[in-house]
Formats: structure tokens, C-alpha cells, sequence
């Protein structure tokens, strides 16, 4: 399936710095000890500017699930139907990744399942994030 690549700005370029180290980051306040992803220049809690990055475990659960048959995005139109999961972070469920669940056949994503961070290269040097199912 072709991968969007990720065009970093200020903002996002942490983020994406970590994640071609093969980790996983998300904003943290100080102020209020939130937890925030996708980033944003302030607090989404408190308004704080007292934001900086910090590792997460890597670790979540399949909140929901959709399978694209027809999208109208013509680069993905040859892999579908794909799956469009809805990842909830075991650090913090109200952080929510999405992913198209590599390996996973369309219409059989189990809703709840334990996933992990991994790590996909789209580009030479460029890696991006996705989730597969951990063996329980």
C-alpha cells in the first residue's frame, strides 16, 4: 500500500526525528502532566506552554475499525480494501493513532487486540510509524 511521506514542520519535526530512531513520542506538559498527540504549540488541557516530548511504551489496543472499499484517493485505490484502524495508547487512551494494520486481512481486525508500535521505511531515510497485533 503506498505510504504518504511525512513532510515535518517545526511543530512535528521531534516527532518525526524520533520516529526514524524507531521511537514513539508524544508532548507532555508539565504544568498539568498531560499527554497530547498530535502536537500542538500549547497545553490542549491547560493552555501551558510547558510542553516537552516523552518516550511512550510503544503499546496500545484496536479501539475501532473500518475497511475502505471505495475511497476516492486514487494512489490507494489498487489496495483496497484496506482496514482504517483507530489505535488507543496504552499510556494514555485518550491518544489515538490510526493505522491500515499491516498483515491483518480487511474484515477481520479484532477490536481490542493488543498492537505495538513499528517502524516503516517510505522513503531512503525516512521511516513512519504503524501498529501490528502482538502475540498474546
Amino acid at each position: 500500500m503506498p505510504k504518504l511521506i511525512p513532510v515535518p514542520d517545526e511543530l512535528s519535526k521531534p516527532f518525526w526525528d524520533a520516529v526514524n530512531e524507531k521511537r514513539l513520542i508524544v508532548q507532555h506538559c508539565t504544568g498539568c502532566n498531560t499527554l497530547q498527540y498530535p502536537p500542538r504549540p500549547d497545553c490542549q488541557d491547560c493552555d501551558s506552554g510547558e510542553l516537552q516530548w516523552k518516550e511512550t511504551s510503544g503499546r496500545g489496543h484496536i479501539l475501532a475499525n473500518m475497511v475502505v472499499a471505495d475511497g476516492r484517493l486514487g494512489r490507494t485505490r489498487p489496495d483496497q480494501p484496506f482496514n482504517l484502524a483507530v489505535i488507543s495508547l496504552d499510556d494514555d487512551p485518550k491518544i489515538n493513532f490510526f493505522s491500515n494494520l499491516p498483515g491483518v486481512p480487511p474484515y477481520q481486525v479484532p477490536i481490542g487486540a493488543a498492537v505495538e508500535v513499528m517502524f516503516e521505511e517510505v522513503e531512503p531515510g525516512q521511516l513512519i510509524h504503524e501498529w501490528r497485533l502482538v502475540e498474546e
